[in-house]
């Protein structure tokens, strides 16, 4: 069974504390003429069907976006209180998950996660160097009472939750893969690096 660009709604993890960069809200940082998330969802964007935003603070900011934005549930912490957040309101059978840091990511990363997740839960990308990057993530909806769950009993690891599932690793390691594929900003020096990339 094909998974369809349609059948994908994009989500752009924006609700971190920013704790590394001084306690800024990181997706809102300039970068390259635009807010950090912005590039990211942009990029989202092309490649699935519907997009939405997780975010905890500055929404009408992030609203501006033009898509929709949700905050974690209360008591929601880390990235996976974020994918909760966009579980809980995703009318697609997928939904792909990025950092808001991240702007380069394969331009392709929804086609080859979608062609390794069928018959799977999720679908995860590793770098070229085989370091998994499990916030890059497409998973199926389905998966929302159970990811409630694991959140409701204390689990705050993402590894460990996407441990107990059906999951496949697609390697980005073809020679026309960007470089700066999976470069991500959690410092200001780390932003200022990746806009001089």
């Amino acid at each position: 069974m094909t998974i369809e660009r349609q059948d994908i709604t994009g989500l752009v993890l924006a609700g971190g504390q920013g704790s590394r960069m001084g306690g800024v809200d990181k997706g809102l940082q300039p970068f390259r003429g635009a807010p950090l998330a912005l590039h990211a969802l942009r990029r989202l964007q092309s490649q699935t069907g519907a997009a939405m935003v997780s975010a905890n603070r500055n929404l009408p900011a992030y609203q501006a976006f033009g898509v929709p934005v949700w905050p974690d549930d209360e008591g929601g912490e880390g990235p996976l209180a974020g994918i909760l957040a966009g579980l809980a309101h995703c009318t697609t059978p997928w939904l792909l998950t990025v950092p808001c840091d991240t702007p380069f990511f394969p331009a392709d990363l929804a086609a080859r996660l979608a062609l390794a997740a069928r018959g799977a839960d999720m679908a995860i990308a590793a770098a070229p160097d085989g370091d998994l990057q499990p916030v890059f993530c497409l998973l199926r909806t389905s998966l929302r009472d159970d990811l409630a769950a694991y959140l409701h009993q204390g689990g705050r690891k993402v590894r460990a939750w996407m441990g107990q599932h059906r999951c496949v690793t697609v390697r980005f390691d073809q020679p026309c893969d960007d470089p700066r594929a999976f470069a991500n900003a959690n410092t200001l020096a780390e932003l200022q690096a990746l806009e001089g990339a």
